[in-house]
């Protein structure tokens, strides 16, 4: 009986992961422009990074079983202790074939390939689907020696997906980086292309046999993360505010709020309308404005805005909370105000009456119930990481890929 050898039937799997790697570029070059200047970056990453990404394999010990127990001809011929003349041809004789299964989770591909580190007699064996098989053929009734010889041959199955765990791991690890870097780099060029085509002042005509949709092969036993569908509209650049520059709108809006918590005789009488009024003073003199003088203005009674061609880039909401269905309505409204992609948004929420950690406890729970949620932001600015601020990504309500950073900063103002 001949069996196959694992771990290295189909060759290194260093080449197999870096197939892997040049297969996710490719696939990210091949999609059409729109579909890839319109779709969330985000997303985009987090589908690519799914697709291409390896589960190393996870034996089930304790579901091992005999899959197989069955009468067979068993070749003796190399066997030193038999008398057998001609021991260049096979020497059968009657046994018994025993068949061990050992399920698996994982990626059965995984092992036919040999992985970094590796010896020069690897396990032996057969994969069925998610199963290892272990066979031996024996003419011996001796349970003692095939148990030892199986425990043996399990251990090194063993030893050999550590290794393979740990190349699977280094892979997984930069496949984040590595997608986001190619879609950064793919992304500029068609900028860059753009540019170059409308500087030239000439008429460009759309092709009609241009693909406007793209389908998806299925993901076998992985979270099910789907291409971001976009519209059919081309492109159109529009204006951002850097994440930089939220954030130190953020911290100077921290900052005022922390005066307030400190000046409760000052600020604990105001309504949101004239603590709206004391943000926007503080923040127009941090900033320039081009035309009006200021960069901050008021929309409504209590909105905040930075506004780019008569439509919103940046937006708050000063509110005291009243309940979590307020605080909905609140994000509701912050969601009819903006239409730019990439908005960046903040609720600033004061406390005046309620139990403060009640209150913070709720918030997490809220923005996540909202039909728009997608996901949490991580903000990297070391002030605003703290107990008190909260950061997602949530979505416009007509369209998955107009994404908007929403930050709900929250602050007690004891009576």
């Amino acid at each position: 009986m001949a069996l196959d050898l694992l771990f290295c039937r189909k060759g290194n799997l260093y080449d197999y992961l870096e197939e892997r790697k040049l297969a996710l570029k490719k696939e990210l070059e091949t999609l059409e422009p729109n579909q890839l200047l319109n779709a969330s970056e985000e997303d985009l990453c987090r589908y690519l990074v799914s697709k291409y990404s390896l589960e190393s394999p996870i034996l089930h010990e304790n579901e091992i079983y005999v899959r197989d127990q069955r009468e067979a001809d068993v070749d003796v011929s190399q066997d030193p202790m038999r008398l057998i003349f001609d021991r260049s041809r096979p020497f059968n004789i009657k046994g018994t074939r025993i068949t061990i299964a050992i399920p698996f989770d994982g990626d059965a591909d995984l092992f036919h390939y040999r992985p970094t580190t590796f010896t020069t007699a690897p396990p032996r064996g057969e994969i069925n689907k998610q199963e290892v098989h272990l066979i031996y053929e024996t003419v011996e009734h001796d349970p003692e020696k095939l148990k030892q010889e199986y425990g043996r041959e399990l251990d090194e199955v063993k030893r050999y997906l550590e290794w393979v765990k740990g190349n699977v791991q280094g892979f997984n690890d930069s496949l984040e980086p590595f997608t986001r870097q190619n879609i950064t780099q793919r992304k500029k060029k068609l900028l860059d292309d753009m540019g170059l085509v409308g500087a030239l002042g000439i008429p460009i005509k759309r092709r009609d046999d241009m693909s406007s949709t793209y389908t998806i092969p299925s993901i076998r036993k992985k979270p099910k993360i789907e291409m971001p569908q976009v519209t059919k509209e081309s492109f159109k650049p529009e204006p951002i505010l850097s994440e930089e520059e939220y954030e130190n709108i953020l911290e100077i809006i921290y900052n005022m709020a922390l005066v307030m918590e400190r000046s409760p005789q000052t600020f604990s009488k105001l309504e949101e309308e004239e603590i709206r009024n004391h943000f926007l003073m503080i923040l127009n003199s941090h900033y320039d404005g081009q035309a009006t003088g200021e960069t901050f203005n008021y929309g409504g009674k209590t909105d905040i805005l930075i506004r780019v061609e008569g439509r919103n880039i940046f937006i708050a909401e000063c509110k005291f909370w009243r309940g979590e269905k307020e605080l909905l309505n609140t994000i509701n409204q912050l969601l009819g105000y903006t239409s730019w992609r990439d908005t960046k948004a903040a609720v600033l929420l004061f406390n005046k009456n309620q139990d403060f950690s009640a209150v913070l406890s709720k918030i997490n729970s809220v923005v996540k119930s909202h039909a728009c949620y997608k996901r949490e932001h991580n903000l990297r600015s070391a002030k605003l990481k703290n107990e008190t601020t909260f950061s997602y990504i949530l979505h416009q309500p007509k369209d998955a890929n107009r994404e908007l950073i929403l930050t709900v900063m929250s602050f007690d103002i004891p009576k």
